[in-house]
């Protein structure tokens, strides 16, 4: 059954919601924990000769959100989610996180469309679209994502990241366990099927 036009309403008002507080984070951390480089600008995402990535804007010194469990702190992340594909050539990378992420949400929002899924699944939907939008549009303006939530190296190494991760892993752990919960109908079940 096709869901209703006010869930599709919600579903579009919670992916602008949830696309503006990614954007607008990352502005700020743009504007608070980096500043721009007065001289050599290197290319973007391109690595030298030894594999190195410089990046386009220089971090200022991390500041605490939970102290000793959460630091902000600028970086600039030209692969996937978490630094993946980060050394592969610009012309990959922009053909995998395209392809990637326009087909995904075809399919997630064609499935939300049809009804699919259960209430996590509709929950999900606008957290993962507005994640993937998010990176893209960073992607499309600055060549890389900016990223900007470290947990404490203290604790434990863990890549740097942003609200849009975590909306998209949030979303997708929605989404699993959406599909763990739904039955699944035996042989027994279907009228009319041989056993």
């Amino acid at each position: 059954m096709r869901r209703r036009k006010g869930a599709l309403l919600g579903m579009l008002a919670c992916l602008l919601v949830y696309t503006a507080a990614d954007l607008g984070s990352k502005q700020w951390a743009l504007d608070h924990l980096s500043h721009e480089r007065t001289a050599h600008k290197p290319p973007v995402c391109e690595a030298d000769e030894q594999g190195y990535l410089e990046i386009q804007r220089l971090p200022g010194p991390p500041q605490a959100l939970i102290k000793g469990v959460i630091d902000l702190h600028y970086a600039e992340n030209c692969g996937a989610a978490f630094g993946m594909l980060r050394a592969a050539p610009g012309w990959l990378r922009a053909l995998v996180f395209g392809a990637a992420g326009i087909g995904a949400s075809i399919v997630l929002v064609s499935m939300f469309v049809r009804g699919a899924g259960g209430s996590l699944f509709a929950i999900s939907v606008p957290m993962i679209l507005s994640g993937a939008i998010g990176n893209l549009c960073d992607r499309v303006r600055h060549g890389f994502v900016v990223d900007f939530i470290q947990v404490d190296p203290r604790l434990f190494e863990y890549p740097t990241f942003n609200v849009a991760d975590v909306a998209i892993t949030i979303g997708v752990v929605l989404l699993l366990i959406d599909g763990l919960r739904r039955p699944v109908p035996s042989q027994e079940a279907v009228p009319g099927r041989a056993v």
